[in-house]
């Protein structure tokens, strides 16, 4: 059993709120636009991470971090990339990346928006864990930490901390 921590798009900023959700976490998810060397870096100081690098991300992060990270965790095999769409609106690279591999979690992030969906045509659970950072359009910040218990999401616990009383 693990637990995990998941964000995305935070841009260069890191809330001590939500480093702080994190705690109780194994290992940390970053779904991209992490936007510099230094967030990432405190991030692996933190926790181990997986992450994937995303359209805002520099030439540092890009070399720290693939496009698309398709990993076991337990026995779930989760696919991660940043610009991924949601069920019936994946992106092309999205949907070949669900059909080759059959991933039983598919995490996206870029849109800022938060959305956790259940895709019965894939068979799997997509998640988008929103933004972590505070730049951007979105209003609300987020972050989620779940479970992984063999190949079984469960417990899963969102972070919403309203944007302007972070400044």
């Amino acid at each position: 059993m693990k637990r995990i921590g998941l964000l995305s798009d935070t841009h260069g900023t890191l809330l001590p709120r939500v480093v702080s959700f994190f705690d109780s976490c194994d290992e940390i998810w970053h779904a991209g636009d992490i936007g510099n060397m230094k967030t990432l870096e405190k991030l692996e100081l933190y926790k181990p991470v997986v992450a994937v690098f995303g359209n805002i991300d520099d030439t540092k992060v890009r070399s720290a971090c693939a496009e698309t990270a398709i990993f076991k965790c337990e026995d779930l095999l989760v696919a991660m990339i940043h610009i991924g769409g949601y069920p019936g609106r994946y992106t092309q690279q999205s949907r070949k990346l669900i059909l080759e591999n059959r991933p039983g979690l598919f995490i996206s992030g870029h849109s800022h928006i938060l959305k956790v969906i259940y895709d019965k045509q894939h068979e799997l659970l997509h998640i988008n864990p929103g933004a972590a950072g505070t730049s951007g359009i979105h209003q609300v910040i987020t972050a989620v930490r779940f479970v992984v218990d063999k190949k079984q999401i469960k417990d899963l616990e969102i972070l919403e901390l309203k944007r302007e009383s972070q400044f």
